[in-house]
């Protein structure tokens, strides 16, 4: 290296820029969301990036992505395993002394961090101010259409595209248009069922990194928003929001056509879509039409007899991942139905007051062909069928 380049390359280390525009000065790019200023164009175009979600550069090793290629370059260190600052307990390394030391904190832990509201620490800046919105009442933009909320008026307006259908990138199955290239490849693995990512702990599949990680939660139980009620703990203050709802029972979104309520948005428009007959997912065995991809993947498992989820405490198995977190409360005595005569725990109320008529002896489900009595509705449903091959 020249000694030209060599003193230009210091000055990255120690800050010194002894070259000043006269007439603008040092920062001539602004953001036009929030005016702050930059004086270069890349910088200002990564710092848009923090307020639209895009990220462009995904890692080849895990799909994780980022918003820059300095960003992702740093993050390959994990991969490679080549960086100058390495873990001593568990042997990971690190482009940059600030991540090297908030790593060390996940064996030390070491929270440094806390909320001046109600006291809770945290390991990170970031997870800090994630916990924080819970007080101040989270994302401040709503999308008046489904109640999603965003953190910037650029990503409300992108996610309208949904709705409008007007964007660059147009899904040919159902019509959705997104503004970026990423969210529309996501979005198609909807249609395909393709899951590319793997929970390394359960097998459950994602189709996309960050779903994987929000799941990974569920496992470690680290996230900065916990359920006062259940102890459940979650990565962001949307779905926390929708959880503690199931303790309260508020069900804000409502069906224009019958007025059935319901606690999230999503369970909205699925309802919707079944009430106004659209099913886009047929079964090849049987006929059987579906509103949603994943729906049409499971009944299809009743045919074939595939249950690939398995619990590692008694065996049993199951077609569905969401049946098999069910029964783990069981096994766990965690959830937020308990029995009070002999202690066992549901995770949803309807399950749970099934069970109470075990003990009650309450039998409200009655055949219409003889008469005979069930503690429930799927019980009936079965007996019934008897009837029919005679």
């Amino acid at each position: 290296m020249c000694p030209l380049s060599l003193n230009g390359h210091i000055t990255v280390h120690t800050g010194h820029k002894p070259y000043e525009c006269q007439e603008y000065g040092e920062n001539l790019y602004k953001c036009k969301e929030h005016g702050k200023a930059f004086s270069c164009s890349s910088s200002v175009q990564i710092h848009e990036r923090t307020q639209t979600g895009e990220k462009p550069y995904e890692c080849k090793e895990c799909g994780k992505t980022f918003i820059s290629l300095r960003s992702i370059q740093r993050h390959m260190i994990l991969h490679t395993g080549d960086g100058p600052y390495k873990c001593m307990v568990c042997g990971k390394a690190f482009g940059f002394p600030s991540a090297f030391q908030r790593h060390k904190r996940t064996h030390t832990g070491e929270k440094p961090y806390e909320c001046k509201q109600c006291g809770k620490a945290f390991s990170c800046s970031r997870s800090l101010r994630y916990h924080e919105s819970t007080h101040s009442g989270g994302n401040p933009y709503e999308c008046k259409e489904c109640g999603k909320t965003f953190i910037s008026l650029k990503s409300v307006q992108r996610h309208m595209m949904i709705h409008t259908r007007d964007g660059p990138y147009k899904c040919k199955v159902c019509g959705k248009a997104f503004g970026f290239p990423s969210a529309f490849q996501i979005h198609e693995r909807t249609h395909t069922g393709e899951k590319p990512y793997e929970c390394k702990e359960c097998g459950k599949a994602f189709i996309c990194p960050k779903s994987v990680r929000r799941h990974m939660i569920t496992h470690t139980r680290d996230g900065p928003y916990k359920c006062e009620v259940c102890g459940k703990v979650f990565g962001f203050p949307s779905a926390f929001r929708t959880h503690k709802r199931t303790h309260t029972g508020e069900k804000p979104y409502e069906c224009k056509r019958c007025g059935k309520a319901f606690r999230c948005s999503s369970s909205l428009r699925y309802h919707e879509r079944t009430n106004g007959g659209e099913k886009l997912y047929e079964c090849k065995e049987c006929g059987k039409a579906f509103s949603c991809s994943s729906s049409a993947r499971i009944h299809q498992r009743t045919h074939i007899g595939e249950k690939p989820y398995e619990c590692k405490e008694c065996g049993k198995t199951f077609i569905a991942f969401t049946s098999i977190q069910r029964h783990m409360i069981l096994h766990t005595g965690d959830g937020p139905y308990k029995c009070k005569v002999c202690g066992k725990a549901f995770g949803f109320r309807s399950a749970f007051q099934s069970h109470e008529r075990t003990h009650t002896g309450e039998k409200p489900y009655a055949c219409k062909q003889c008469g005979k009595a069930f503690s429930c509705s799927s019980s009936v449903r079965k007996h019934e069928r008897t009837h029919w091959k005679e």
